[in-house]
């Protein structure tokens, strides 16, 4: 097995949905190349991983949870609540299941220094909630607000910011000195590739599969999203196939695919971006001794 020097980054999950057994993986490579962070952003479903680790879950517990949690129960079919909404569920459900895995932790209680992006629809820039922000902020309420997929759960309101999934906030948000220690980040994304299903209608509701239809098409147009050439040196992706960032209903053995998936590209790629990552902090940081002196 290939193995690095201990190396500082910062982790970030971008996206993912159901894929998220993907992120386990991620961080089981991460430990097994020696790799060690105190800073980490989550976005999405990313952000369900990214907060687990922060609040001291082990490796062991997320995998289980991962592979185990049945997606289903977070997803809902109320035409009247996306009326009221914007949502086909309200993600009650899922906060209160998310709270229930992190015993109702706070920014302020985290083992690590976690920032949680999401998208604010009323002006369309990112909102970040992290330990200097928002400290008595639930983490379960910031993912809820990071995992507002548009149409299929409510949107939530904080403040005057109309929240929105983060994943669909463009890279120069993601990309920043989060540790502000200069620490080079390393964002993981993953990427589905489309492919024709099966139609299903339901006989009294044919709007909810066409609803279902236009989530996921518009939620794998977004994993599919170009990658800049400023950031392609320290972006990770990991091809989750025919899976989407919506698929409720994976089997255990999927979930188990995409472990793996995650788990065999963080250790195939990391060695080499790294290289290419050292080399651009240490450009970065020449520059600017060039300009104080």
């Amino acid at each position: 097995m290939t193995q690095l020097q201990s190396h500082e980054i910062v982790p970030i999950f971008s996206g993912g949905g159901t894929r998220l057994p993907c992120y386990v993986g991620i961080l089981i490579a991460l430990k097994d190349l020696e790799l060690n962070f105190h800073s980490l952003v989550g976005v999405s479903g990313g952000s369900i991983v990214a907060a687990m680790v922060a609040a001291g879950k082990t490796f062991d517990q997320m995998r289980d949870l991962a592979l185990h949690t049945d997606f289903k129960q977070f997803r809902g079919f109320s035409l009247m609540n996306l009326i009221r909404t914007g949502g086909l569920s309200s993600g009650d459900t899922f906060e209160r299941w998310m709270d229930n895995q992190l015993a109702g932790a706070r920014f302020c209680d985290l083992l690590l220094d976690l920032h949680v992006l999401a998208t604010d629809i009323n002006g369309g820039g990112p909102v970040v909630f992290n330990k200097a922000r928002t400290p008595q902020m639930k983490v379960s309420e910031a993912v809820r607000y990071s995992m507002s997929i548009p149409l299929l759960f409510s949107f939530k309101t904080f403040e005057n910011h109309v929240m929105a999934d983060g994943v669909i906030l463009a890279e120069d948000a993601l990309h920043q000195d989060w540790s502000g220690r200069d620490v080079p980040v390393v964002c993981f994304r993953l990427k589905s590739e489309g492919e024709d299903k099966p139609i299903i209608r339901r006989r009294l509701f044919p709007l909810v599969s066409y609803i279902l239809m236009l989530i996921q098409t518009f939620m794998n147009a977004m994993s599919r999203e170009y990658v800049h050439a400023q950031y392609w040196h320290n972006t990770v992706l990991i091809n989750t196939g025919d899976v989407s960032s919506v698929d409720f209903a994976l089997p255990v053995a999927k979930k188990e695919e995409l472990l793996r998936q995650g788990y065999d590209t963080t250790m195939a790629v990391i060695p080499h971006k790294l290289g290419w990552i050292r080399t651009e902090v240490a450009t970065s940081q020449r520059e600017r001794q060039v300009g104080l002196s």
